[in-house]
């Protein structure tokens, strides 16, 4: 299986440096390439091809908003991950609703940018709680999903953490057609168009 190719986009040097040297410590991860800012990127992304970019929220000429949204424009399929400092919740809103992968904050560990980089490629969405928390603020758990099956509310809590079919089933000991279901009726039910749409009600709760 190919590596992970990563193109890391951050104005500032030592931080694109630092996270390059991080991620290089997983052998199933390649940083392709590294820009200073969206418009870079942009140029960069027809010659590298990479199949993650890993993105900072504020930067200057194109900020990490503007790349969400040309990249869903010109590159759809690509996932944007964005990571920052910023603990925003309009900010999170505004990414996740241009069609962000995803939002994390700086402090996150090295297996869990990691993983969030596989989660995100294999279509999931990755929200780091505290973000998640600002900016959904989703119900109680004993108030979400009222309108769901016991089976179907075991899927949506881990469609809602933004995991892959994959993964859903590992984790509940389900055949993935289950899973694949399971998601299927959960977007009929719930009247969503998409799997991102979807998780992100699902975080929210239900009848938000």
């Amino acid at each position: 299986m190919s590596a992970i190719r990563v193109l890391i986009v951050d104005d500032q040097e030592l931080l694109r440096r630092g996270l390059r040297m991080i991620l290089e410590t997983d052998p199933s991860i390649d940083v392709v390439g590294e820009a200073e800012n969206g418009t870079r990127a942009l140029a960069l992304i027809p010659e590298l091809a990479p199949d993650v970019v890993l993105a900072d929220a504020r930067m200057p000429v194109l900020d990490g908003l503007g790349l969400v949204k040309q990249c869903a424009a010109s590159h759809p399929g690509l996932p944007v991950l964005v990571l920052t400092t910023f603990d925003d919740a309009r900010l999170v809103r505004e990414l996740l609703d241009a069609g962000a992968a995803g939002f994390l904050l700086k402090d996150i560990s090295t297996d869990a940018l990691t993983d969030a980089i596989r989660q995100v490629l294999a279509g999931g969405l990755v929200l780091d709680p505290r973000v998640a928390r600002a900016a959904l603020s989703p119900a109680q758990p004993s108030d979400r999903h009222p309108a769901l099956t016991e089976a179907e509310r075991s899927v949506a809590d881990l469609v809602a953490r933004g995991m892959p079919n994959a993964e859903i089933a590992a984790r509940l000991h389900l055949a993935h057609g289950t899973v694949k279901n399971t998601v299927s009726a959960l977007l009929r039910k719930l009247d969503e168009p998409d799997r991102t749409a979807l998780a992100l009600r699902l975080a929210r709760g239900v009848d938000a």
